[in-house]
C-alpha cells in the first residue's frame, strides 16, 4: 500500500500551519527591529474582535525573554461582564532573522500563529502595530495606556491603505 495519501495529507496539515504563521498579502514587517527595546509592557489601544479577546479591557502584553531564545507573553485584560481578569501565557520566536519584526506566538502548545511587527516608532519603542497571517488580527499597541490621536489616525490610517476592516476596530478602554 502506498503511503502518497498520507503524505499528501501530511502536506496539507504542515502548510496549513505554516501559512498561520505568515504574513498578510502585500504587507511587509518592519526591518531593523530590536528585540530588546520591544520588551516590557504594551497597552492594546485598538483590535479587530476575535472571540479570545471579546469584552476585554484595560487590554495589556508583556514581553520578556525565555532562556530558549524566545519571548514570553502575558496577555491580559478585564472582563466587564464578569468583573474578574482574564490572563493567557504563551511564547514566542522569530521567523527568519531576529532584526525583522517576523514572529510567531502560542498560547496553545504546538499550534502558532502570525505575530508581525507591521510599524513601529523606531525612535522610541512607543507605538507598535501587528498583524496577524491575514487581514483578520490588527493590534495597535502603545507603550502607556493613551495614544498621542494624531499618532493614532496615521496607524488607522495605513492599516486602511494596507486593506484591513479600519471600521470593524474596537478601541479599548484603559480606565484604571
Amino acid at each position: 500500500m502506498s503511503n502518497a495519501p498520507h503524505r499528501i495529507v501530511a502536506t496539507l496539515l504542515l502548510s496549513a500551519l505554516c501559512a498561520c504563521t505568515g504574513v498578510p498579502d502585500g504587507v511587509t514587517v518592519v526591518r531593523n527591529f530590536d528585540v530588546d527595546r520591544y520588551l516590557g509592557t504594551w497597552y492594546e489601544i485598538a483590535r479587530l474582535d476575535h472571540s479570545f479577546e471579546r469584552g476585554l479591557s484595560e487590554v495589556t502584553a508583556e514581553y520578556t525573554l525565555r532562556n530558549d531564545d524566545g519571548i514570553r507573553v502575558v496577555n491580559r485584560g478585564y472582563d466587564t461582564s464578569s468583573g474578574e481578569w482574564n490572563e493567557a501565557v504563551g511564547k514566542a520566536y522569530f521567523v527568519g532573522s531576529t532584526d525583522a519584526g517576523m514572529l510567531k506566538v502560542s498560547f496553545f502548545g504546538p499550534f502558532y500563529g502570525g505575530y508581525n511587527i507591521i510599524a513601529l516608532d523606531h525612535e522610541n519603542y512607543e507605538y507598535s502595530m501587528v498583524a496577524g497571517p491575514d487581514r483578520e488580527y490588527l493590534w495597535i499597541l502603545s507603550r502607556s495606556p493613551e495614544m498621542d490621536p494624531a499618532v493614532l489616525g496615521n496607524l488607522v490610517n495605513r492599516a486602511k491603505e494596507l486593506g484591513f476592516a479600519i471600521d470593524d476596530l474596537i478601541y479599548v478602554v484603559h480606565s484604571q
